[in-house]
């Protein structure tokens, strides 16, 4: 009698499961199919792109290397699952967000990775800055699995993100971009296809070379003011009224006067990227001379402790050589010096 129960029980339950995935599949008072989504990397991205699609009613399902981030995707209404095999089965789109393209390449590509769960056909939305050298060869890759690869960076802040305010600039196929608007559109205000693999990634890189140097020159600037006695609220209402105004110093103006370093982006994500900027300019015999100074000041920076900090921290390196005194920041949890 008690077996019978529990036999009972378990039907119920899965009858129940099937429920809930009906009720997932089909949208209330609407023939059109949810979409379901995989995402890999659940860091500051990757939460910004699960609180968007969150609202926007799609099925998502998600792998993290910290576990803390699973509890972060269930209360948004997501599915935590194991492993990255495991965030592409079932899904007709999968999302990654992750620190490196060495650390891409590995997620994909080995044991328990992306493509042991994927499907032929499935749609890869790669958001992470990578080498475009290293896009290009997971488009080939995966391509030889029928996976359909885009190297899909995006521009914007975590915070912008959070807002869905991001821009996407992928490179791929031009039939996959245009099958993969939707998912866009549920994280990102518009999405541009750049051209093939490794196009995404290369604009990726000559917009963060921009965004540098006018993060520099806005720093380097407030620093001058600073030290000519000029009040830093009143320089900064002048700068963002006048010719050279920028959506930089709306952004990371107030948080340089402030020492404000909580993360929006850090300054180990900034080093890399600077990197990868003077590997490309290398490599294509394209004069960097900005981008030099900027990855020395970054480099600096990080040195000092702020890796962990938001890009803005290379403000206080500025403030330094020119003899002002550092401030520790209203975001110091203490900071630690690189091994």
């Amino acid at each position: 009698m008690a077996l019978s129960r529990i036999k009972l029980s378990r039907q119920i339950d899965l009858l129940l499961n099937d429920r809930t995935l009906a009720n997932w599949q089909t949208k209330k008072g609407s023939k059109n199919m949810v979409k379901r989504v995989g995402i890999v990397g659940m860091g500051l991205m990757g939460q910004a792109f699960i609180h968007n699609l969150s609202k926007s009613q799609f099925f998502i399902q998600g792998f993290d290397v910290d576990p803390k981030r699973a509890d972060q995707l269930r209360q948004q209404g997501g599915h935590p699952v194991d492993t990255p095999a495991a965030a592409a089965k079932d899904v007709d789109c999968l999302i990654a967000s992750l620190p490196t393209s060495n650390i891409a390449r590995e997620v994909f590509l080995s044991s328990n990775g992306i493509i042991e769960g994927a499907a032929q056909g499935l749609y890869v939305c790669d958001t992470t800055t990578a080498r475009p050298e290293d896009s290009e060869s997971l488009f080939s890759d995966l391509a030889e699995h029928g996976i359909r690869y885009m190297d899909s960076c995006v521009s914007g802040t975590s915070t912008m993100a959070q807002e869905g305010d991001l821009v996407v600039i992928a490179g791929g196929n031009q039939e996959d971009f245009e099958a993969c608007k939707d998912y866009f559109s549920g994280f990102s205000r518009a999405a541009y296809f750049m051209g093939p693999a490794g196009s995404g990634a290369r604009t990726k890189l000559v917009i963060n070379l921009i965004l540098a140097g006018n993060r520099l020159a806005l720093a380097e600037g407030m620093v001058l003011g600073e030290k000519a006695g000029l009040e830093p609220n009143n320089l900064l209402k002048v700068l963002q009224d006048g010719a050279c105004s920028s959506k930089t110093m709306i952004d990371k103006g107030p948080k340089m006067i402030k020492g404000d370093y909580s993360k929006e982006g850090q300054i180990k994500v900034s080093l890399k990227d600077s990197r990868l900027m003077l590997e490309q300019g290398q490599l294509l015999g394209s004069p960097m001379l900005m981008t030099n100074i900027w990855s020395q000041i970054v480099q600096a920076t990080y040195e000092k402790g702020y890796g962990e900090k938001d890009t803005v921290a290379f403000y206080e390196v500025l403030r330094g050589m020119a003899g002002l005194s550092e401030r520790p920041g209203i975001d110091d949890v203490s900071l630690v010096k690189p091994e």
